[in-house]
């Protein structure tokens, strides 16, 4: 039987949440459909032993039942400040207590009690020493979880949801978005299956941001373009932001380049965690994981920036594809390099990383020269930005220093939305970091309680 009220595509945060709220109504018939593996069946060569990427389609990393957020870092940034566009669509008040209430939710499945980063005088007297250093320190309270516990949670809200009659469909691509007289009335799957439904929520993630868009492009839908974020991830001694992280585990800056006047900012800090790699279509890119129970001797961050085009160009996801596939090209999957050698124009080989006071923690990841792959102005975006955080936390500007490329975030794409996350075709929602709506765990999650309350409203007249 292909006939439900509703129909989520993707089984990531937003999906699985939206279907947690309807699940809350008896007699929804209710499927999850995503292109990705189940979450016991997503195995990662490389974090399996393999020295390199086997460039597996879908990624098991991005690609599956908990999206790209089942394998992250597993924070959960508790302000509607950071993490996507909620406090703008729906305003501040009531983002806030749709973040409170996903949290619950969260803890209810085995998200732990701790916080870290509430305000303290510490706080703010770092607050006060990133000011000097030309630094805008965010402070947000952060839950973490870690990236085995989260695992486990999104195993935890999968069988619930079976518990509850949802039907989950995975390893199922959906092709194409059907409507009829400006409303939506089913989706096609690649196996040639016609899913019909009442109402339908887009929720594909960041990794299928270029699908979204190709979606949204076929049925006329009105775009607008977030900014690309594209930079490198850096590894340093935990020691080194030891202070900081102990006192806020994931440090939030921003940072504008006095030679561009560039938007920098830290994004996923890892304490004591590892660098790993994505696949995402047809490219390679880096990230960064920190586990609950298991630790190393670094700790990891990235440094992205953000950059706007305007027009005649149309097509950011590209753009950052095509430095991701330069880097891909050079090294034969994800480049490192010492700062020191960055800075004095040479690549670095395994002779002089070798002598670094770092071991990397991506041990695939071949020495080059990343001034070879990025743009001269995110190079010397980077750079300014790196001495500006050497003035609050000491050594990270250090020649050791590693510096991994390319990370590229591709949520490029904003639809048009009404504040129940409603797209111009009747019925059809969107939400998630695919959408352009969110950028990590919590306000994905929360985008998806919201078009799953608005269809409620609606399925109950």
């Amino acid at each position: 039987m292909n006939t439900f009220d509703v129909i989520i595509v993707g089984a990531g945060p937003a999906g699985i949440f939206a279907a947690l709220e309807l699940s809350k109504t008896p007699g929804l018939r209710i499927v999850i459909l995503d292109k990705g593996r189940d979450i016991d069946q997503r195995r990662c060569p490389i974090r399996e032993g393999s020295p390199e990427c086997r460039h597996c389609k879908p990624c098991a990393i991005l690609d599956g039942w908990g999206g790209a957020g089942a394998f992250s870092d597993g924070k959960l940034t508790l302000s509607p400040a950071v993490g996507g566009h909620l406090a703008e669509i729906l305003g501040e008040g009531q983002a806030a207590d749709l973040i409170r209430e996903v949290d619950d939710v969260y803890r209810t499945f085995g998200a732990p009690d701790t916080v870290h980063g509430t305000y303290t005088d510490e706080i703010e007297l770092l607050d006060k020493r990133a000011s000097l250093a030309g630094l805008r320190f965010i402070s947000v309270p952060i839950r973490h979880m870690g990236t085995e516990r989260c695992v486990d949670i999104m195993r935890r809200m999968r069988d619930a949801l079976l518990e509850r009659g949802v039907e989950i469909r995975m390893r199922t691509p959906v092709k194409q978005v059907i409507t009829e007289d400006g409303k939506v009335v089913a989706v096609t799957t690649e196996t040639g299956d016609t899913l019909t439904a009442r109402t339908v929520i887009l929720a594909p993630g960041r990794e299928g941001a270029s699908w979204l868009e190709t979606t949204a492009r076929a049925l006329g839908l009105s775009l607008a373009r977030n900014p690309v974020d594209l930079g490198l991830r850096i590894e340093v001694p935990a020691a080194v932001l030891q202070p900081i992280t102990d006192l806020v585990y994931e440090s939030k800056f921003v940072y504008y380049s006095k030679a561009f006047d560039d938007k920098i900012r830290t994004f996923c800090m890892c304490p004591y965690g590892e660098v790993s790699t994505e696949f995402a279509g047809d490219v390679m890119t880096v990230n960064g994981h920190s586990f609950a129970d298991h630790k190393t001797a670094n700790t990891n961050f990235a440094l992205l920036v953000s950059k706007s085009f305007t027009e005649p160009f149309d097509d950011p996801i590209t753009y950052g594809k095509s430095i991701a596939r330069l880097a891909n090209l050079l090294s034969g999957g994800i480049m490192v390099q010492r700062l020191g050698d960055l800075e004095s124009g040479r690549r670095s080989t395994h002779e002089r990383l070798s002598r670094s006071v770092i071991t990397p923690t991506l041990p695939s990841a071949i020495p080059g020269d990343l001034n070879l792959v990025l743009p001269y102005r995110y190079v010397v975006d980077i750079l300014e930005m790196l001495h500006a955080l050497d003035e609050i936390a000491p050594g990270v500007a250090s020649r050791h220093t590693l510096l991994y490329g390319v990370e590229v975030k591709f949520y490029s794409n904003r639809l048009k939305l009404t504040t129940d996350l409603e797209t111009e075709v009747e019925n059809l929602f969107a939400c998630g970091d695919g959408a352009g709506v969110t950028r990590g765990l919590i306000q994905a999650s929360a985008a998806g309680v919201v078009a799953a309350r608005a269809i409620q409203r609606r399925l109950a007249h």
